[in-house]
């Protein structure tokens, strides 16, 4: 791809692995060779016009004259910058962060799909390229200003896996650095970066890997995810029934850009204008679009909330508990013989920020069935009550309180009750680009019993005849099949339903081939979808 016409040496998209001499840019020839004029006759490090450029013996020239170094910050990458400063500095979610900023500084379309690929790209590899900046770098990671390492990260993101030409990729980050950090840091920046881009990173990995026998330590700096992760989501594969050979395709989905999923409210949304758009149709489930991004904003049926984004995993999960036959679920149903059917109602448990819940509430409408949206924190449950307002208001209300709490407070009171278990969200990291980064093994820990606890109270709150939808996206089986069968334990008043049967029944294939000893497992190197986890638990009549 050749650059802009800007002049910022923006490429057209990422490439894995691509080489930094062959897309048209020209490598920097290292630290300690001259650039234009090289010594004096005199042998000192001043240039034709009488300029010393470079004090000290051991350094050499840079590429560019004063003159002609870029002294600003393109305004693409300032936003990439600024997503990584707040990640780091304030626990941000990138996620949220970067369409504030992109508006904030007025990116069209292929400026703001530059500074997302670069946002992500560099999140997404940190524990790649901090790897490679070690060896660059003549101290430890830790002892450098945080500033400067996230604009390391953002020049080797675009030095090694994106087309964006050496000489380009190089300016306009010291260019960034300059105007935001300082001088002083822009020449370190610039001498990390030259070393840098001497390698390409398929050389730079088997640089890194020469020495290195264990298999998870060797995946965890090629796939760019810390090794506890690794070994979660080995273990996680074979847990539900899939080859461990499966790993590095799981680990690579991880680290592909997602395509944006849209769903359009059932009976409330429509997909036309997407589509009109350049959407394509969902392939997995029914009112679904893929989209290639850009402002959707621009949607009318998006601005009305009928529209909305949501990955098809989520949907297919929702959709799934929506469409259980309760006459024939288990041993028998809800409803005695010979009695007039009542309205169902339902239970969102977990309902922030409300993705689910709008879906449901219109799936509800459609089934003449009432929905309940819980959700513990105030903030949040006023995000839902947005999500939930393009549904009509007599079919949906939401309240502000700790879903443990739902199953004394309103036992046997629902027919059907999504469970939407708080988790570390190891199934999502392809859509959460930091969340590798900030989570623990003790996160396992802590959340366990919260999950047992919350899937209790629902069980307690479903009627009996019901059906209660277990949901996480993660699919670490701590959080998934060990909290379904501790839960299970000792009641014979609980059994499963055939969860990878639900998902086939709403999925326009037919057979997501997700099932597993009656629970279902979605993934995204298989079915492109977040890592999802589905039990569906029926409460005997």
């Amino acid at each position: 791809m050749s650059e802009s016409g800007s002049g910022s040496g923006r490429g057209n998209g990422p490439q894995r692995g691509a080489g930094q001499g062959g897309q048209g840019g020209q490598r920097g020839s290292g630290s300690g060779q001259t650039g234009q004029g090289g010594r004096g006759r005199d042998g000192s490090q001043r240039n034709a016009q009488g300029r010393e450029r470079n004090r000290g013996p051991q350094r050499g020239f840079t590429e560019n004259a004063p003159s002609q170094r870029t002294r600003r910050a393109d305004p693409a990458r300032l936003v990439a910058f600024e997503v990584l400063r707040a990640v780091a500095s304030e626990d941000a979610y990138a996620n949220l962060v970067l369409p504030a900023r992109i508006r904030h500084h007025g990116l069209d379309k292929r400026d703001a799909g530059f500074a997302t690929e670069l946002s992500y790209g560099a999140l997404r590899g940190q524990g790649t390229y901090d790897a490679i900046l070690a060896r660059c770098v003549d101290r430890p990671l830790d002892q450098l200003d945080p500033a400067i390492l996230d604009a390391l990260r953002i020049g080797a993101h675009q030095l090694l896996a994106m087309r964006v030409p050496a000489h380009a990729a190089l300016d306009q980050t010291v260019g960034l650095a300059r105007a935001v950090i300082g001088a002083g840091p822009s020449a370190l920046i610039n001498a990390v970066l030259r070393k840098v881009s001497a390698r390409t990173l398929e050389e730079w990995l088997d640089l890194l890997l020469s020495d290195e026998t264990d298999e998870t330590k060797q995946a965890a700096i090629r796939y760019a995810h810390p090794e506890w992760i690794v070994r979660a989501l080995r273990q996680s594969l074979v847990a539900h029934g899939r080859p461990v050979t499966e790993i590095s395709d799981l680990l690579e989905a991880d680290n592909a850009a997602p395509v944006v999923n849209l769903v359009a409210l059932p009976g409330l949304g429509s997909l036309d204008e997407a589509l009109e758009g350049g959407a394509t149709p969902g392939e997995l489930v029914e009112g679904s679009a893929l989209s290639s991004g850009g402002d959707l904003g621009r949607l009318a049926s998006v601005r009305e909330g009928t529209t909305r984004v949501q990955d098809v995993g989520s949907q297919l999960v929702a959709r799934a508990m929506a469409a259980v036959d309760l006459g024939n679920a288990g041993t028998s149903g809800n409803q005695s013989p010979g009695t007039e059917p009542t309205a169902e109602r339902w239970l969102d448990m977990c309902a922030g920020p409300g993705g689910k819940a709008a879906l449901l509430g219109a799936l509800a409408r459609e089934h003449g069935a009432t929905l309940l949206a819980n959700e513990p924190a105030p903030h949040r449950a006023k995000l839902v009550r947005q999500a939930l307002a393009a549904v009509p208001h007599e079919v949906w209300h939401v309240r502000t309180g700790d879903g443990r709490e739902v199953g004394t407070e309103m036992p046997e009171s629902f027919d059907r009750v999504l469970v939407d278990a708080p988790c570390t969200g190891l199934g999502a990291l392809r859509r959460r680009p930091e969340s590798r980064w900030r989570r623990t093994p003790k996160d396992l820990t802590d959340l366990g019993p919260l999950q047992r606890e919350l899937l209790k109270s629902a069980l307690a709150a479903v009627k009996p005849g019901g059906v209660v939808a277990y949901v996480t996206c993660s699919p670490h089986p701590a959080e998934t099949t060990a909290v379904v069968s501790d839960v299970l334990r000792k009641r014979d008043d609980l059994e499963l339903l055939d969860a990878g049967a639900a998902l086939d029944s709403v999925s326009l294939t037919g057979h997501l081939d997700a099932g597993h000893e009656l629970t279902a497992q979605l993934w995204p190197h298989v079915h492109r979808t977040d890592a999802m986890f589905l039990a569906l638990i029926h409460k005997k009549a």
